[in-house]
């Protein structure tokens, strides 16, 4: 049976299910009667609103999605990349990205709060959480990437040796959070690549020359 990750922080059916997250019933388990809904993800900074599912052949090409529907369960699928969850509960809004080190910084945390306002919600009472991705210590990236970012965010970059260095991706998505407004945020601080019993990594699986196919999933959803 799949474990379903919650976060203190948010009140709205939700969960971040661990690597046997293939079952319905687990779904259900996680977000009750909801109709799911998912997007193809492209590592794009893009988000929508939406108020229905749509047909698995003609998902829009986004990272993040915000609803203010009833009986919508927002789906994201990851493997390394950072899942966030997001609940405005007064307002009746909820949001859920997909945050790789591109979408985070192309701008995804904040477009997601961005259709989460346009649908009444208010920044300083979101409650986001992040759930399971690759922790800094697993992390490793050349210093090409490093160039990318400001240098404000250089402090989220160990060096590890000779134009080697470890990225805080958790921390880098916790900290754009914060400067989109949201005040609560959960980083839940659980290690994809560390943790093979519990979760796909897609980088763990490319070091090991295994299939790099598996996802788990992560959903919120708004009750009827």
């Amino acid at each position: 049976m799949a474990e379903v990750i919650r976060a203190d922080n948010i009140g709205v059916p939700h969960g971040f299910l661990d690597a046997a997250q293939s079952d319905a019933h687990e779904l259900a388990l996680a977000v009750g009667d909801a109709s799911v809904v998912l997007v193809t993800q492209v590592h794009s900074a893009e988000a929508i609103t939406v108020d229905a599912p749509f047909p698995d052949e003609s998902r829009p090409e986004v990272d993040a999605m915000a609803t203010a529907t009833p009986g919508l369960a927002l789906a994201i699928v990851t493997a390394d990349c950072a899942p966030i969850l997001l609940a405005d509960e007064e307002a009746g809004v909820i949001g859920a990205a997909h945050a790789g080190w591109r979408g985070a910084q192309g701008g995804v945390v904040a477009a997601v709060v961005r259709q989460m306002v346009l649908l009444g919600a208010q920044p300083g009472r979101i409650a986001a959480a992040i759930g399971p991705t690759i922790a800094q210590a697993s992390y490793e990236v050349g210093a090409d990437m490093r160039t990318h970012f400001d240098a404000a965010d250089h402090d989220l970059f160990r060096e590890t040796g000779p134009d080697k260095w470890h990225f805080d991706v958790e921390g880098y998505v916790a900290r754009q959070l914060a400067a989109a407004g949201v005040v609560s945020v959960r980083p839940l601080g659980l290690d994809t690549y560390a943790d093979p019993a519990r979760f796909h990594s897609y980088r763990r699986a490319t070091h090991r020359g295994e299939p790099t196919t598996g996802r788990q999933i992560s959903l919120i959803a708004l009750p009827e």
